[in-house]
């Protein structure tokens, strides 16, 4: 039963999850040393309400655009960027049944997710061949194993794709977290996204029922089927945005209290350096545009979501060239902003009790998901030949 906290929250979905940003700041430091599961940062999710956002409402959702999904990554990450990750990663997967599965798959994901109030997981990853399935009369079996499954731990259903052995194709299988046979390895440790557990799942014979497994032809040709590589893309965007956002909050009330000017300066205020202006100066004028960049994309996706099979490919490969802009602004403006912040803090900034490196390593981390080279020879290629972009998983 939906709660009516739950629908309170319904009316301002950006303000609850502002609300829950400022409660999870107080922990951030403390969790991202640990690296552990964020398990009651999780559990708020779900009382939330968020976990319906994109469902449509005729599906019983809450039928919010992509737009505001976009908005509410970039506020999550301002402050804890892994929470961030794990939630706009359950909106790119509970939307996977409605681009690859049949209609009553999609009706089926959309209702279960709802009355059960399942978090999804990513397990796709789909460089990532290691994972098999095979076939012996009506009985299907996964085995093998997939690395980078953000938000594995504590997930409820968790997609991954696996190449079917009698026909080398890839498909997406969809299933419980806890099903017998899936393994979570817990061998994340990275320097950065310390709380995504984004670490591999081994899969020892996993029984996968054939109604879970995704298997609509009938528009596989359709451009509207490779929307979820742009969703994922701007969603990465805005995430890399909130990062840096966020830093640059935490560096301003910093500088205003703690930093004291170059004595040659020859003023009384950090406030007044003439350097640290210039450096504040240059991160606000890059980061008014990345924002700018990423909420121009955001419209332009949507408006490609809108059209859904209905979608060209020149609309398509508009949109995504929107998207790679927005990316790799956000991409190189958000490390100088994130590894600049200590030239205008000084030295004592770099104590680990502030907690800013944080900010640094997740983005360090995160931009490594996909090199930023191919999304700029990809624009290039636009503006110097006038070749759109072929749709793939990262484009």
């Amino acid at each position: 039963m939906v709660s009516d906290w739950t629908e309170q929250n319904r009316l301002d979905p950006l303000a609850v999850a502002r609300s829950l940003a400022e409660d999870f700041s107080t922990t951030v430091i403390e969790r991202d040393a640990a690296g552990v599961t964020p398990l009651l940062e999780r559990n708020c999710l779900r009382h939330s309400g968020l976990l319906k956002l994109i469902i449509p409402s005729s599906a019983g959702g809450w039928g919010e655009s992509w737009i505001l999904a976009m908005q509410i990554s970039r506020e999550f990450a301002k402050v804890d960027s892994s929470i961030a990750h794990i939630y706009s990663y359950h909106n790119l997967g509970v939307i996977i049944p409605y681009l690859f599965g049949t209609v009553q798959q999609r009706d089926y994901y959309y209702q279960e997710t709802i009355q059960q109030n399942w978090f999804w997981c990513n397990a796709l990853n789909p460089l990532d061949h290691n994972l098999k399935l095979s076939r012996e009369g009506g009985i299907y079996r996964l085995n093998g194993f997939k690395t980078f499954c953000s938000g594995a731990k504590d997930s409820d259903i968790l997609p991954t794709m696996a190449t079917e052995e009698a026909s080398g194709k890839q498909v997406i299988a969809i299933l419980p977290t806890r099903r017998a046979g899936i393994e979570l390895q817990n061998n994340w440790d990275n320097i950065g996204q310390r709380q995504t557990d984004s670490g591999s799942v081994v899969f020892n014979n996993v029984l996968v029922k054939p109604e879970e497994i995704l298997e609509d032809q009938t528009q596989v040709n359709q451009p509207f089927r490779t929307i979820r590589a742009c969703l994922t893309q701007l969603n990465l965007a805005n995430i890399y945005l909130g990062i840096a956002l966020g830093a640059l909050d935490s560096a301003k009330l910093y500088t205003r209290h703690c930093t004291r000017p170059w004595p040659t300066a020859g003023v009384p205020t950090a406030g007044d350096d003439p350097y640290i202006l210039q450096r504040y100066g240059q991160w606000w004028a890059g980061l008014e545009a990345a924002t700018a960049l990423c909420d121009r994309a955001a419209e332009r996706l949507q408006t490609a979501w809108d059209r859904s099979w209905a979608l060209s490919s020149e609309e398509r490969a508009a949109c995504a060239l929107a998207i790679a802009s927005a990316k790799v602004v956000t991409h190189q403006v958000g490390l100088d902003v994130t590894s600049g912040i200590f030239e205008a803090m000084g030295a004592r900034s770099s104590s680990r009790c502030y907690g800013f490196d944080q900010f640094w390593r997740n983005l360090r981390t995160f931009t490594l998901h996909d090199p930023i080279d191919y999304k700029i020879k990809a624009l290039g290629d636009w503006v110097l030949n006038e070749r759109l972009p072929k749709p793939d998983f990262y484009l």
